[in-house]
């Protein structure tokens, strides 16, 4: 199987898939090797703004954000799930095409939008703060991966969830878009450290 790299990553490789069962395996392993990246960082570091972009923190708290909905509606029966948002009315995309599609949609101007994260608080010591924002997106990880993993491949194609920019994906295309995204955002925040000079290591 061919390995795809997001964009100057080094931290995240994905390695593209197509079966459910592969598709759930490189989700759990990209999602490990995500968060050994992001437990890199010093809690000055962590917390920091990367220039004008958001910090290590905020891109963290970003995709537990989005991941959070996706593994709540996977919870759902794949009935339940088509009778909510209908059914598919074309095969998926591939991995590679999905990726495509949402690389033009962000050239096109595309952002976070509501799931961009909010301002801290502050209230939290930094320490405990760090631990809350990696445990969360731990958690929606495990929770996506476990869920994912009780539909059936037939089932990945047959329903869809609605995406901000992408419109409406199969499951197996929000799951595509959710393996990706981590990688994408490991690879910017990469990439913008290199740019400014700081270090990604604590």
């Amino acid at each position: 199987m061919s390995e795809s790299r997001a964009p100057g990553a080094a931290a995240v490789v994905i390695r593209p898939p197509r079966t459910a069962a592969e598709l759930v395996a490189e989700l759990e392993r990209a999602a490990a090797a995500a968060d050994a990246f992001w437990q890199r960082f010093e809690i000055h570091e962590f917390f920091a703004p990367i220039g004008r972009a958001w910090s290590p923190a905020d891109n963290v708290r970003h995709l537990a954000k989005s991941t959070r909905p996706v593994a709540s509606a996977l919870r759902l029966p794949a009935i339940v799930v088509r009778a909510m948002f209908g059914g598919a009315e074309r095969p998926s995309r591939d991995y590679p095409r999905l990726v495509a599609d949402y690389r033009a949609a962000l050239a096109a101007g595309g952002d976070a939008g509501r799931y961009a994260p909010r301002p801290l608080t502050g209230e939290l010591e930094p320490s405990v703060e760090r631990e809350r924002i990696l445990a969360a997106k731990r958690t929606a990880d495990v929770e996506l991966v476990a869920r994912a993993g009780r539909w059936r491949e037939r089932a990945l194609d047959r329903a869809v969830l609605p995406h901000p920019l992408l419109g409406k994906l199969t499951v197996r295309e929000m799951l595509f878009f959710t393996l990706y995204h981590g990688a994408h955002h490991v690879a910017n925040v990469e990439r913008r450290l290199a740019a400014t000079a700081r270090p990604s290591r604590g």
